[in-house]
């Protein structure tokens, strides 16, 4: 039976987000600073990501000691060496005759059309490493990674919708898993019960549905002699953080699978201007089968979608749930 938990059952991890608000970026950090066990899987065809070749199973790396999410397309990746230097000054990290090096992935989002032109640094990224330490409300909505998070782009920009950061915890027995997700899908956001909730509107505002957007897109590109698809605008970044004990491979099978909550709740997905990315996250406190785990992030995960559609608030012009 599954149960609602809190991030705070999940005591191996800190977390913490940075933001500017006025400039519509932010930057998101799960630190684990006895180090977990990390996989990934990146679907997008637009991914802006940070040492994820170290998470492949048979790569040396056992151990991360944090995540980054962050705005700002690739420059956005600056964000992390911040993380780095906080954590290092921290003497959290591998010490290797006498240097502490923290070993830092990520992965980022664009949001440059909105705010103002910047990005996520080092500053920021120290920031957000604060937080986590600093018993900082970790929030949803408009924050961190999310902040400057939109949904909805097949027929621009600036028809879309403002979607945010979501957080879903959820418990079987001893073993908790936490999905979070920065939300900035070019797809519509659909709910369980088939309807569209957020994303691209028509001509009279009104949410209009994401194939139909898709295809439009396209023949209006071929009509004008263009390429159907323009420049990546957008990524779904999501973390599964669990207390179950898992390996390198375990922990990628479980990213993999918790994909499927994107494909249940994104239309289209996937697509090649998304970078979309799942890490997962898994400090080794209880034994636990993995397809569980999996199972359970799926279910999290799909929900922390919805929640950082539905906590988001309008923002940058564009309107919110």
């Amino acid at each position: 039976m599954l149960t609602k938990s809190n991030l705070e059952a999940l005591s191996a991890f800190r977390f913490g987000h940075a933001q500017n608000t006025e400039a519509g970026t932010g930057a998101t950090v799960v630190i684990a600073p006895q180090g977990a066990t990390c996989g990934v899987d990146v679907r997008g065809g637009a991914p802006a990501t940070r040492e994820t070749d170290l998470l492949r199973p048979e790569n040396m790396i056992e151990n991360i000691h944090a995540v980054v999410l962050a705005g700002g397309s690739a420059f956005g990746l600056e964000a992390s060496c911040g993380v780095m230097d906080a954590l290092a000054a921290r003497d959290i990290g591998f010490h290797l005759e006498g240097v502490v090096v923290p070993i830092v992935v990520g992965a980022c989002l664009f949001d440059l059309l909105v705010g103002e032109n910047c990005h996520p640094d080092k500053t920021m990224g120290v920031a957000a490493t604060e937080a986590a330490f600093g018993g900082t409300t970790f929030g949803e909505g408009n924050v961190g990674a999310g902040t400057g998070a939109s949904v909805g782009k097949l027929l621009g920009a600036a028809r879309a919708m403002k979607a945010g950061f979501g957080i879903e915890v959820l418990q079987s027995g001893e073993v908790i898993v936490g999905a979070l997700v920065a939300l900035n899908a070019l797809g519509n956001i659909i709910g369980e019960d088939g309807n569209i909730i957020a994303g691209c509107r028509g001509e009279n505002d009104a949410v209009v549905d994401g194939f139909d957007a898709l295809l439009h897109a396209a023949e209006q590109a071929q009509k004008a002699g263009e390429a159907a698809a323009s420049a990546p605008q957008n990524t779904t970044l999501g973390i599964i953080v669990t207390n179950a004990k898992l390996t390198k491979a375990q922990a990628t099978k479980v990213s993999s699978t918790t994909h499927d909550a994107y494909a249940r709740a994104i239309s289209p997905v996937h697509t090649s201007q998304d970078g979309d990315a799942v890490f997962t996250l898994a400090s080794g406190d209880i034994e636990a089968a993995p397809d569980v785990v999996a199972a359970i992030a799926v279910r999290a995960m799909q929900q922390a979608i919805y929640r950082a559609v539905k906590t988001a608030t309008p923002a940058f012009g564009l309107p919110a749930y």
